[in-house]
Parts: structure tokens; sequence; C-alpha cells
């Protein structure tokens, strides 16, 4: 019965097969990568069935006619049925999760007739994962069953009776899964017990999420996790010219092969534009893209142009420029034209200045005016700018009206006013501002204000006062007159006193009382206005004996010492004058400051040293302007200085553009003295204007930090400038900045101001090479003793030896005489491109050198005409060393006859002195190429030599230019300083064998 109801089964499966799998849809997804499917088995599939009367292997064929490989099994009338079926080694290929699809037909039990109990319509799969193919499979294997159950199968369809035509047979498909996995592999196991049943294919597979282009990013194809509920994180890769947004880009492909929960985005980068949501593409030419993001390319501005692919930002035509605020997709703007129809009205020394705008704005809707005055002589052969006290109404840069009052001029004087048109892009430009200029003289006036009043002296009844002259006399001053009254009692009860000069006694006054007093002066023009009042008081009766008993002890018995009383007496009364703090109306402060009366050309400044005032901080609010906090902004430290740091910034006052500046500052923790000695500094720099001297913007004494503001200087200091850029500037632009350090110093000089520090470290040097004069510091410190080598001597105190004439040295005499031996050591830095001056050699070499008269050689390819200056600024006697205007002519006849630079300096090969030129090192002291390198600060090349086999000295010497071109040293000036040095080097090795032979 079994037999027959077997051969019938084979038979109708068989004859239905082809019919059945015609009718199977092949799934394919992106998804899902297959690792083993028998549906493509033309060959045995080889699988293990145990026992040998269960499962049996069949072949059958599909749609296209190509044999299939299956297995069947069909035991149901005998009991107690255990049939295995193990698959072959499946590798797993790196997936954690693994899918089986099972295709296959089962009998329904109740259609086979007298089919005993135990018949089953279900089968159990299982899974067995290993490292590595089983090679024997003994009855332990299968009876003790090591596999993981994933389910029991059951079908949804059975069938009942079999048309040979197929159209009854039913087909089960069901998929399983399982995991985690973590070894090589694994094996699937089939168990019947009892069914009658076929398996038509077995497909194993995993699934993946596949590789996507999302929101412009690529993600790989990422493997599901072991569970059908994880989520795996793939990591995006923004495709070609495009850039993360925000975030880290990622997705998480879930266990359906699913892309999901998108996290982050690319976007296009400046330059390129988005295609189809899936390519960056360049912005063609003519258009151009300025930022990053989904934006399209725009058409270039009007104005500009981009002539490649990918432009963030269209260039400008010439003559054509954008501002520093302009937006990219701005148009390009030029400067606008001169402004018109200038009118003026002068009443006195005042000015007042009316035009029309200009008909070109250049496009531009923020067209402002400055005024450049000049004040000229009346031949109009010369003229300088106007004096800093000049007043511009409402202001003199960035005026927005076509009006301005000019106000403080000196009467009967010549002066050129310019009026420029700029707008916001006239700094672009390289040309000059358009402008209109105008000619204007001034009228008689009547002399300027008397700035301040110093008391001389003081008793009981009377005090001497003094006072300098007006700053605008504006013609000859004829008198003074002063007018004082008790500060108990009203204005109208004046007194007035007239003198010729710039001093009074006033006399006839009561003891201990407070006078106020006011001064002006007259011209033929008339009086000017009175000062501003100050108060001065008497002595009492109690002050004048307490300074007697003071003197006593100091007056010898005899008669002779009744003279010596009397003028101790006058001295007492000139020295010691009283010091009091007076309320709002006025302040006195008893300054010992030097004018000068009738000295110099009309307007010509003094500097006024600022530690002759009594009170430091009166010196810093009449030559330092006070700067809002709100103004300045830090941005980075640049360096340190004595009292803090010192930083990189901006400036933005009220009315003006936007600047950088170098800001210092006061450390915190700061006592009086220092807050004193650090302000001084600005003080100083506050008194000069001029273009080779670091402009002071103002000082912040309101708030913490205190700060002081200047000028920035791009390059920073020159000595470590010129280092930086040895032999990168022809001698023509040396002798340039030469000539900026001379002229500042020329007008420091015509100042009566000693600078004392004149040296390469204190001069700065901005992006287009103009050398400023800096630190003004050092005469408050002469008398300190300090650790740094450069300032200090065997003598005490601190000097910058190496830059210091012998007479300042030796007796502390700093006069414009020992600046002048000072920019000589300048001139020879610069020639050497910031060589430390005398080497080596410690001060007290110095000092004994230069007293016997030795002094610095050429640098070299120094010209002989530089260096025979530099030699007359060190001469010995002070009186004959030259001025600093004698030396600015002189640069300027060099730079005007480049000719005369030409000859170079010799170096005598055996100097007459024993100050040899150290600049040029004695070969024989040095053991190595690298030593030599080192000694002559080109350890730079110390590979370049060593690689290309110049691995001593004998084989250096040989070298020629075209060596040195060869190995990589491409520099001139460094080329010139190594084979300056390898020339001496020949000319040493040849005495030393003179002198062994």
């Amino acid at each position: 019965m079994v037999d027959t109801l077997w051969r019938l089964y084979r038979s109708t499966m068989t004859a239905v097969w082809f019919a059945l799998l015609c009718a199977l849809v092949i799934a394919s997804s992106a998804m899902e990568e297959t690792v083993m499917d028998t549906r493509v088995a033309t060959a045995e599939l080889g699988w293990t069935a145990y026992p040998n009367s269960g499962w049996e292997e069949v072949s059958g064929y599909d749609e296209n006619l190509n044999t299939i490989r299956t297995y069947q099994v069909c035991n149901v009338f005998e009991p107690s049925q255990n049939n295995w079926l193990l698959t072959t080694f499946i590798d797993r290929r790196g997936a954690q999760r693994i899918y089986v699809e099972i295709r296959f037909t089962v009998r329904d039990c109740s259609s086979i007739p007298n089919v005993p109990g135990s018949c089953k319509e279900t089968f159990n799969l299982y899974y067995y994962e290993t490292d590595a193919v089983i090679a024997t499979k003994g009855t332990a294997f299968w009876m003790e069953a090591p596999y993981l159950k994933v389910d029991t199968i059951a079908a949804d369809e059975s069938f009942s009776q079999v048309d040979f035509g197929g159209r009854l047979m039913k087909v089960n498909t069901e998929v399983r899964s399982f995991g985690p996995l973590s070894k090589n592999g694994f094996y699937l196991a089939f168990q019947d017990y009892g069914a009658c049943m076929s398996l038509l294919s077995v497909r194993v597979f995993y699934k993946k999420c596949p590789s996507v282009v999302q929101n412009f990013a690529i993600f790989p194809e990422t493997m599901t996790g072991a569970e059908s509920t994880s989520l795996v994180i793939a990591r995006g890769i923004c495709i070609p010219n495009s850039e993360e947004v925000d975030v880290p880009i990622k997705l998480y492909c879930n266990g359906d092969g699913e892309w999901m929960v998108p996290i982050g985005s690319c976007t296009c980068k400046a330059g390129f534009e988005p295609d189809n949501g899936n390519v960056c593409r360049a912005c063609p030419p003519g258009t151009f893209k300025s930022t990053q993001g989904p934006g399209l390319c725009l058409q270039c501005p009007a104005n500009s142009r981009s002539a490649t692919e990918a432009a963030t930002i269209c260039m400008c035509r010439n003559g054509y420029y954008r501002g520093d605020a302009d937006l990219p997709d701005e148009p390009c703007t030029s400067v606008p034209s001169s402004p018109r129809n200038v009118i003026s009205i002068v009443n006195e020394t005042s000015v007042i200045l009316e035009w029309h705008s200009p008909r070109e704005t250049g496009g531009r809707d923020d067209v402002a005016y400055n005024i450049v005055c000049k004040k000229c002589q009346a031949d109009q052969r010369g003229c300088s700018h106007c004096d800093d006290n000049v007043d511009f109404v409402p202001r003199q840069l960035g005026l927005t009206e076509t009006r301005v009052f000019i106000s403080n001029l000196w009467a009967h004087t010549l002066y050129s006013f310019e009026i420029q048109a700029v707008n916001g892009v006239s700094n672009k430009s390289p040309y000059p501002a358009q402008h209109v200029s105008i000619d204007i003289s001034t009228n008689q006036a009547a002399p300027s204000i008397v700035p301040i009043m110093h008391q001389i002296s003081s008793t009981m009844n009377s005090f001497t006062l003094s006072w300098p002259q007006p700053e605008q006399p504006n013609g000859i001053i004829l008198d003074y007159e002063l007018r004082y009254y008790e500060k108990d009692h009203a204005e109208i009860n004046s007194t007035i006193l007239r003198s010729q000069t710039n001093t009074a006694r006033v006399e006839g006054l009561r003891p201990g009382t407070v006078y106020v007093v006011q001064v002006r002066a007259r011209t033929v023009a008339g009086f000017g206005k009175y000062s501003s009042k100050m108060c001065f008081q008497t002595l009492t009766d109690d002050d004048f004996k307490s300074e007697l008993r003071e003197q006593l002890p100091l007056i010898a018995g005899s008669a002779a010492a009744g003279v010596v009383f009397i003028v101790s007496l006058v001295a007492i009364s000139i020295v010691c004058s009283r010091k009091r703090v007076y309320t709002k109306d006025a302040v006195y402060s008893d300054k010992l400051q030097h004018y000068s009366t009738g000295r110099g050309s009309p307007g010509m400044k003094i500097y006024i040293d600022p530690f002759t005032y009594e009170d430091p901080n009166e010196a810093v609010h009449e030559f330092a302007k006070e700067i809002d906090i709100s103004t300045v902004k830090i941005e980075e430290v640049i360096g340190a200085g004595e009292f803090g740091e010192v930083y990189k910034g901006r400036l933005k006052l009220p009315g003006k553009r936007e600047i950088y500046v170098a800001i210092k500052t006061l450390k915190a923790g700061y006592v009086d003295k220092q807050r004193c000695d650090f302000l001084s500094e600005a003080s100083i720099m506050g008194q000069f204007d001029h273009p080779n001297i670091i402009r002071l913007e103002g000082v912040v004494t309101k708030s913490r930090p205190v700060m002081i503001v200047t000028e920035f200087m791009e390059n920073g200091a020159l000595d470590s400038f010129l280092r930086q850029n040895d032999g990168q500037f022809t001698v023509i632009q040396l002798v340039g900045m030469m000539r900026g350090i001379s002229a500042g110093m020329k007008y420091l000089s015509e100042m009566n101001y000693v600078h004392r520090d004149l040296a390469a470290r204190n001069i700065l040097v901005n992006s287009n090479l103009v050398c400023k004069v800096s630190d003004f510091g050092l005469s408050r410190y002469l008398q300190e003793d300090t650790s740094d080598p450069s300032y200090t001597s065997s003598l005490g105190g601190k000097i910058p030896v190496r830059w210091t004439a012998p007479e300042a040295i030796a007796y502390r005499k700093f006069t414009s005489a020992s600046d002048v031996w000072s920019y000589g050591i300048v001139m020879w830095e610069v020639m050497s491109f910031g060589e430390r001056p005398y080497w080596d050699m410690s001060n007290q070499d110095v000092i004994n050198a230069i007293e016997q008269d030795y002094r610095l050689p050429p640098p070299m390819d120094c010209p002989s005409a530089l260096h025979q200056l530099m030699l007359d600024c060190w001469q010995k006697d002070r009186n004959v060393r030259p001025r600093f205007s004698d030396i600015v002519s002189t640069l300027d006849k060099m730079i005007r006859n480049p000719a005369s630079l030409k000859a170079v300096a010799n170096i005598p090969a055996v100097p007459s002195q024993p100050l040899l030129d150290r600049s040029i090192p004695d070969f024989n002291t040095f053991s190595s190429v690298e030593d030599w390198l080192a000694a002559i600060k080109m350890c730079q090349y110390r590979d370049n030599f060593l690689n290309s086999g110049f691995t001593s000295l004998q084989l250096v010497a040989q070298m020629t230019s075209e060596d040195l071109l060869r190995i990589g040293v491409t520099l001139a000036g460094h080329q010139k300083k190594i084979l300056s040095n390898i020339q001496s080097m020949r000319v040493q090795m040849s005495q030393t064998a003179t002198t062994m032979a």
C-alpha cells in the first residue's frame, strides 16, 4: 500500500513540475542578497539525508526546461518517523540575520486512505552555526540534535488529489529568519516526522539597504541588523562639490532593508548649484554663487564678470570696485567725481566753505567729503599741513553735508583747502580722491587765548605769575592784561594790571587770600579773549613764620649770615609756594614747564616734558584724546610690553571708518606710579604729528583696562622684519626706509625732543614699507637697573650700549647729536638685514672698542657712500656729526642719483685694527658644514648641502653660484651671503696652506 502510494506521488509530481514552476514568480529586489538558491542548481545538491530511507533527491524541469533539484519524503504509513535533511555549508557573508524562503507542497493527510494517526502536515526548520565545514556526521549528530530551532512550518494549503495538468497542486511559500550570527557560516536542517511533502526550492538570503544618494550625500550599501527591529547607522559622504550643513550626515537602515530617519544634509558649495538633487554643478562663466546652500547661480551684477567656472564672486571690471561692506551680489561701483562750485566766506581767522555735490557719485549713495588744510607761504612755494588746533565743524573727515566751518586759523595767512569727494570704494582706488581746491587769505584777528598760567612765587601780600604766549598770536603781541579779584567777591570788583612781558607781579594783596586771575593778549587788532579762571593764594602770617623757622638752623650768626638769610627767604618764596585744591572755578597746577618765546618760526611747537606736570594725569588729558571703550574691539595678542599685553584690534570712531590699531594695556594690580609711567608715553606721543612717527589714536583711562591706542603697523619691528626678508630688498628700497626714519628724527629734533633709544627694534614698518619711529619711554628709566643685556653697562643704569654715543654712556649727555650716533647704528642694521651690532661682543668690549676709535665695518654689498654716512654719524666729537636735516638731504640726493650707490665699500683682507669683521667667520674654528652654516645664519640649507654631497668644508670651498642654484638656494641675497663666506673660506685656506708650507 505504501509503495503504491509513493509511486503514485512520484509520478504525479514529475508530470506537474513543469506547470507548477512556470507559475512561480521569482522575487528580485535590490534590498536582498542571495547566498544560496536551489532553483539555479543544475547538478545534485549533495545534501545529507538521515536515515537513507527518508528524504530523497529527485530532478525536475523549470519553465526553460533547465534541470532543477528537489527533495521529497512520504513515509506516512510507517510509524515513528524522524527524517533529517542537512544542507551543505552556507557562508553568511558578514550578514547578522539570515532569511530562508521555502517553497513546498504537502499532501492532506485526510485525503490518504487508511492513513495512520501519525501522519503530519508540518515539518521543522533548524540551523547550526559553525566556523568550518563538518567533516563527519555520526548518529549522535542527528539524534542529539545540536541545532537551534527556527520554527515549525505548516502548510497554508495542501492538496488532496492530483490532476495531471497541475491545476490542483497547492504550492506553499514560507519565509523565516534567524540571528544574530557571528561565526563564518551555518547549516540548515529540515526535520520531517510523518508528512507527505516535497521541498520545491530553498532560497537563503539576507537584506540590506541599497546605495542611495539623498540630501546630496552618498550612502553605501548597508546590511540590516541582527534583529528585525534593529536600526543600523550609515554615515553619508557629501557628493563632489558639496559640504555638510550642520551635523554629521546619516541614515538608519531598518530590518526590512529600508532607509529611514535621515539626519543632517549636504548642500552645494559656493560656486556650485544643485542639479536634479544628486549633482552639484559648477556655475558657468558669467555667473556666480557666493555662499554654500541650495541657492542657484546668479548672473554677475553690473560692472563685474567671471571668466571661469565655479566662481564664488564676480570680479569688478577695471575702474570699478566693491566696498568692504558690499555684498557679492551688489554691483561694482566707482569713485565719485570732484565736488563743484566751491564758495568761501572769510571772517577774520575763520572760513565757511560750501560746495555742490559731484556730478557722478560712482553709482553709490554714501558720498562723503574730506577737508585737507594746508598753510602756505605768501609766495606759495611751500605749504605744510595745518596745525592740530584748527577746528572743523561738524568735522574734518567724513562730512555728509556740503558745508564746513573752519576756525582757529592764523591771521594774515594764505591757506589752501582741498575738498575731496569719497565714497565706500575710494580706498580701493589706486588714484587720489577727486577734489577741488580753493586758496584763501585770512584777515587780521586778535590773538588766541592764553592756555595756562603758573605761579612762580608767593608772599603774604603778593605773588608772581608767568604764562606762555598764545598759540596763535596773530601778529606781534604788544602787551598783556591781567584781571584779578578776591574769590569771595564779585567779578565786578576786578582790578586790571598791564604787563609788557609774559610775567607779572601782583602786589597789594591781602594775606591768606585766594584770588581769581585771568589774562589776555593784545595786538594791533585788539585784545584776545580772557584765559580761563585760575586761583592763586597769598601766604598767611603763620605760613610765613613756619617757613622762616624751618630756615633758621641754616643761618649763621655773623653779619654776613644776615645777607644769606635774606637771600634764603627770597629763594623760599620762589620755590616753596603753597599748593592747594580749589573748587570747580579753576584748578591750579604748578608745572615747571619750559616755553619758548619768539624762538623759531611762528607756530613752531616745542616738546613739553610730561614729567614737569605736578599731576601727570593733566598731561595725559592735555596731549592725548580720551577714547570711549565701546569703540575699541580687541582681536588677538601680538606681544607683551613692560606694563601688560599688546593686542591687535579695531577702532571705530563716530563719523570715521573702522581702522586696525595696536592696543597697549596696563595689567591689573598696578600702582599709581606704574599708571603714570604707562600713560606718560601717550603724553609724549600725543605731541607728535608726522608721517614717520607712530600716530597716537588716543587713550582709555576712564575704563579698565587702561589702554594706549596707536596705529597698527602690519610688518612689526624693523629688525625682525629685515631678518625675515634677508636679501629681498634692493639698495634703493633700503635707502628709502632709512630716509623715512631720518625724516621722523628730523621732526623730533626740531621739537627739541631727544629719543635716547633709537634702534631698529624701535622702528615699526607698515604694509607699504613706511618706517615710523616708536617707543618713547626710555628717558624715564635711565637711572633704573634692569636685567635686559641690551640696556645694561658696567657703569650702571639703563642704556642701550650698542646704539649709544660715547658721551651719553660716559656722562649721560643725551642730545640730538647722540641720536645721530644711534641713527648710524640703525643704518648698519638696515644694510645688514637685522644683524646684531658688534655681533657677540660684550657691552664692555663695545665700550672699550669705541674708545679706541674702532668702528663697525660695512655690511656685505653696502655702498661706500652709505658706509661713509655711517662713519660721519659715529664721529667722536658730537659737534661735527651731521644734523638730521643734513642726513635727510644726503639720502634724498642718493635716491635722486642711484648711480652714487653702485660703488660697494671694500673690507680689507687684514684689518689694520684688531676689530675684525665678525660677519665673516674664521673657518678654522668649525669642524663641520653644519657648524659653518649655523655661524653664518644659513642653517635652513643644512639638508640641501648634505643631501647633495657637500659634506665637508673642503668641498664647500669649491662651490659656485651654479652649485648653489642646483641644490636649491634660489634667493639672491642668500646666494650672495653664502658665496661671500665661501670666498673668505678660500682665502683663509690659502693662507693656512702657505703658513704650513
